[in-house]
């Protein structure tokens, strides 16, 4: 966790020493080709490891499932849970992606004592707070995705307005609180400290679990800070966001180092994409667990990798070895020519 926190502090460091450098080609590479850099990598690196996993044959089905499989008449099957159509897959899918299905079926076990002298068994129930925490994030992220169309997009579309005042409806302070921005900090911190506090997970948690947290984290101070303690010029930032789009690229003076800050996590965070464990979010489309039907019991899958073999029949190999046979005292079908009488 150490390395992965003092690597995103770097992030920060390095963007705020170039912002305040005084001088322009610092900023330049920090607010025009930094970005441009990231969007590339994200871009390629993102259809990379599609087209990997698209390559990849898949034989046989293979879908996991949590119900029951269409097999006999009178045996209702689980048409979600355990989809054996094309149509029963999408809204499988669908429950997976918009709400988490696999996720909210998350359980706990632990060892409870029967009696005060020891033993015990292990109980499971269900806990729902990692499916609270992940919806909580993931769909605090979209609003926030979301909402940032306004700096590329001109003019403003309608939709982009109405999410914008649908997120801040409650008129909270001045400027108005987001309640995406707070939620997803909130989200965040939350996943955060349950890798944390869970001595199992901590002890399994590599740098690769953390980092992306930290740049997440970071993202999400950065931008909350600019909106509501050190501000920045949000028409010099609409002037900058507008150039990388139509691909002439303007630097305004005195945008502020926050921003600076800022866009450096974004672009780490696109840049690491696509290597790490984010990459579940296109990968869920391709995995065979989820995107397969669960039909065995009606189609006959064949490996197209098994190859033609030669089979030999049991008269051919009685022929090959009946003297063998014949000596040892094996039963034949048809004795030697030369058997004695």
């Amino acid at each position: 966790m150490a390395l992965s926190l003092l690597a995103a502090l770097s992030i920060a460091l390095v963007a705020w020493s170039g912002a305040t450098a005084g001088y322009a080609p610092p900023q330049y590479l920090l607010g025009i080709v930094l970005p441009l850099a990231a969007v590339l990598v994200f871009l390629a690196g993102v259809c990379c490891r599609i087209a990997q996993w698209a390559a990849r044959p898949v034989p046989f089905p293979i879908a996991t499932t949590g119900g029951q499989q269409k097999s006999l008449p009178w045996i209702k099957p689980s048409c979600l849970e355990a989809p054996s159509t094309r149509l029963g897959v999408v809204g499988r899918m669908l429950l997976e992606v918009l709400f988490f299905r696999s996720l909210f079926r998350n359980t706990q076990a632990e060892l409870v004592a029967d009696t005060p002298q020891g033993g015990g068994r292990l109980v499971y129930w269900s806990s729902k707070w990692l499916w609270v925490f992940s919806i909580l994030f993931h769909y605090s992220l979209l609003m926030v995705f979301i909402r940032h169309f306004r700096f590329f997009l001109e003019p403003v579309p309608i939709c982009i307005q109405a999410a914008e005042f649908l997120d801040g409806i409650l008129q909270v302070g001045v400027p108005r609180l987001f309640m995406s921005d707070a939620l997803l900090l909130a989200g965040i911190l939350l996943l955060l400290m349950r890798r944390l506090a869970d001595a199992k997970l901590r002890y399994i948690s590599l740098p690769a679990d953390y980092f992306p947290l930290f740049l997440l984290i970071g993202v999400a101070v950065s931008g909350i800070s600019m909106r509501y303690f050190t501000k920045v010029d949000v028409a010099s930032v609409k002037v900058l966001t507008m150039g990388l789009v139509t691909f002439s690229p303007t630097l305004p003076a005195n945008i502020g180092p926050a921003f600076f800050v800022h866009i450096a996590f974004v672009s780490a965070l696109l840049i690491y994409f696509p290597f790490s464990k984010l990459m579940h979010m296109g990968g869920i489309f391709l995995s065979p667990t989820r995107n397969l039907p669960n039909n065995s019991r009606e189609v006959m899958h064949i490996n197209p990798w098994n190859g033609p073999k030669k089979y030999r029949t049991y008269e051919e190999y009685e022929d090959e070895f009946r003297d063998a046979m014949a000596e040892a005292g094996l039963p034949l079908e048809k004795q030697p020519e030369n058997a004695p009488e």
